[in-house]
């Protein structure tokens, strides 16, 4: 068995561990001391006979005193009005100490004579014999006497055998299922009641906190069940936004597209202005399908050593081709063994949109400048634009899906999904992505995984680093 197979200090195993261990010592001590008490009630006299038959002996011995064998002919004579079992006085001897004579008989049972203390047993035949001291004499005589029927114990010996073996085990094994219920059955009955909630189209249900708290495997199954409902929430949620505003962006679209074709245009214009709506309309499409896709998909990405200094060349040279701005505005300040861990798509995917996102809401003439450093296993990078930033309230905001603030910054704009797909694709690979004003513009800062094995000794000795081979056109 691995060590790391052992439960944790929270693991329901001990608590299901701890409650049978209780219920087996539980019922050890009640077996112990229920059947000690089953066991003096069954097997000895009662403390009601066990008064009775000494008071019996009390008044045999003053009789005695008072009266010698006179007196012990007359009490016998009053013990027999009010009990039917024989009673006599002896000696120390063995005789008896009244007038009339033991008989053969008599003295034989003499030698199986019980005292008061001993266990009186059903499985002889007739009453058992007992023999009791004078409580002020015991050497000058006992009054011996068969014990009546009425003291005899264990008369519900049958009804305590049934409390005993069946009811009070009975109920001790109630009480173990009752915690058996409220530990498992109880959190899985929650559970139920989520999952056919999320059935029934109700995906604001959540666990109770009385669940999701516990320290053990159940509360963990309870946290990630809360964890999937605001996730298929979050999801549901984002499609029907992703449905409800590409459906408005498309009708600005497919609005123009209807009055060029009712106009009296020539066909070199309407096939202009036919080619440029359905090029954006493509774009917006293709758009609010990928960021619907990495809301969604979540298999894990194969991934890699990327140098981000290379990544960086490689877009910003087609960044520089779609925008015409020269490459001195496109600065890089990230040292050559800056490597991330990441899948190559993905990381550019987001990169670029930031870059574009960057060059549109610049000023003409402005720098963008992509800077970094290395923070214990990460890397930090930023990019950092001229473009005047947003409000502190909505640098948030601009990561929602079609969200275009007007007149904050320069630039048409666009969809306003190029940030939100860059968040998911960062998030997607362990990364974050967020904003803040700095300076003259918006920073936008990555939080990356470092990879120390994709630093060559070339790169650290000043040497130019492999290039990554990609284009854009391999994005997907």
């Amino acid at each position: 068995m691995k060590w790391s197979d052992v439960p944790g200090r929270h693991s329901l195993f001990w608590k299901l561990a701890c409650l049978l261990v209780a219920f087996c010592l539980l019922m050890i001590w009640l077996s112990w001391s229920w059947g000690r008490y089953m066991e003096k009630k069954n097997l000895f006299l009662s403390d009601e006979a066990r008064g009775t038959l000494t008071r019996y002996a009390a008044e045999a011995e003053r009789a005695w005193n008072e009266q010698q064998s006179a007196g012990i002919d007359a009490w016998l004579q009053r013990v027999g009005q009010r009990e039917s079992t024989w009673v006599g006085v002896i000696g120390a001897d063995l005789q008896s100490l009244s007038n009339y004579p033991l008989a053969n008989q008599e003295i034989q049972r003499l030698t199986f004579l019980r005292g008061l203390d001993w266990p009186v047993s059903r499985r002889h035949q007739g009453l058992p014999w007992l023999k009791i001291p004078f409580p002020s004499d015991p050497s000058a005589g006992s009054l011996v006497m068969e014990l009546p029927q009425r003291f005899m114990p264990g008369r519900y010996r049958v009804f305590w055998r049934v409390i005993t073996n069946g009811v009070i085990p009975g109920l001790f094994t109630l009480l173990l299922c009752v915690g058996l219920y409220r530990l498992l059955v109880v959190p899985l009955n929650s559970l139920r009641e989520q999952a056919n909630a999320w059935r029934a189209d109700q995906l604001t249900v959540r666990l109770s906190s009385r669940t999701t708290n516990r320290a053990d495997e159940l509360g963990e199954l309870g946290r990630a069940f809360d964890d999937m409902a605001e996730r298929l929430q979050s999801t549901v949620a984002l499609q029907q936004q992703l449905l409800r505003d590409l459906s408005h962006e498309l009708c600005t679209p497919l609005s123009r597209l209807r009055v060029a074709s009712e106009s009296e245009q020539d066909l070199g214009q309407l096939r202009e202005r036919i080619g440029r709506e359905v090029d954006g309309m493509q774009r917006l499409v293709e758009d609010a399908l990928q960021l619907a896709w990495l809301d969604t998909e979540r298999a894990p990405l194969p991934d890699e050593a990327i140098q981000v200094q290379a990544l960086w060349e490689m877009l910003t040279e087609n960044a520089c081709y779609e925008s015409g701005w020269p490459a001195g505005q496109l600065h890089c300040a990230v040292e050559a063994s800056c490597w991330v861990r990441g899948n190559l798509n993905t990381l550019a995917q987001a990169l670029e949109n930031i870059l574009r996102n960057a060059i549109r809401h610049s000023p003409k003439g402005g720098v963008v400048t992509l800077g970094g450093r290395r923070d214990g296993d990460f890397w930090h990078l930023w990019l950092e634009d001229e473009g005047g930033g947003v409000a502190d309230e909505e640098l948030e905001r601009i990561f929602s899906p079609f969200i275009r603030l007007d007149g904050s910054r320069p630039g048409d704009g666009g969809f306003g999904l190029g940030l939100s797909i860059a968040r998911n694709a960062v998030q997607r690979q362990g990364g974050r992505l967020w904003a803040e004003n700095a300076g003259a513009g918006l920073r936008l800062n990555m939080w990356l995984l470092a990879d120390d094995d994709g630093v060559s000794d070339d790169a650290i000795a000043g040497k130019p680093a492999p290039t990554v081979d990609v284009c854009l056109s391999q994005i997907v």
